[in-house]
Order: structure tokens, then sequence, then C-alpha cells
């Protein structure tokens, strides 16, 4: 009997702290979205860089081969997000306001390069 319930002690303590650690990021917030380049196709593998919008903690995370991205368990907060890729970058997509048990969806666009890459130019016909 007595094992039983030292057991059965073990188990709620151990289910309570399970709770705990899950409810910690249970109103975190997230970011999703899709890294597009000049010509409006997802770029694979992107780099997508972000920071709160005070330049706190900045981070990066990779596009998938889709070129799509997830960025989760943000605090409630503002933040600047930007890609790369291929040679080309986006602009900063500032404030995007992340809330508490919210996801957000965004589309960076690459459109700045010293030079556009070859695979970015569309073949002209020759005459």
């Amino acid at each position: 009997m007595r094992r039983v319930l030292v057991a059965m002690m073990v188990l709620v303590v151990a289910l309570a702290g399970a709770q705990n650690l899950v409810g910690q990021h249970k109103g975190a917030g997230v970011l999703t979205g899709v890294v597009v380049g000049p010509d409006d196709k997802p770029v694979s593998h992107a780099s997508v860089t972000y920071q709160s919008s005070a330049g706190i903690a900045p981070h990066a995370v990779r596009a998938d081969s889709q070129g799509r991205f997830t960025i989760a368990k943000l605090h409630s907060d503002n933040y600047d997000l930007r890609a790369s890729g291929r040679g080309v970058f986006s602009e900063w997509e500032k404030n995007v306001s992340v809330r508490s048990g919210q996801t957000k969806s965004v589309t960076l666009r690459l459109i700045y390069a010293k030079e556009i890459p070859k695979t970015y130019t569309k073949s002209k016909a020759k005459e």
C-alpha cells in the first residue's frame, strides 16, 4: 500500500512538472511565412533574420525547400525580419506585431542585390 501511495505521489509530481513546462510556452506567438524571389517563386533554404524591433537578440532561421519558415515561441513584441538567398536580400519587414497565442504570417520578397544573379534573369529570345 505504501509503495502504491509513493508511486502515485511521484506520478502526480511528474505530471504537474510536465504541465508547468508546457504552460511556459502556451501563450507564445508564432511567425510563419514564405520567402519569394524577384520572379515571385519560392526561394528554397533562404535565410531569415529576425530580432525584436528594439534590435535585441538577433536570430536566424532557414526556410525549407518550398521557401517556408516558422519561428515559434516568440514573446509578445514587435519584430523586424529580413530574408536573403542566392545573393539577393529583402527589405526589412518592420514592426511585425506578434501577440501571445497568435500566429502571424508574412511574405518576404527578395529584391535587392548589387547585380541580379543569373538565376533570376529571364532569358531573352535571340532576334
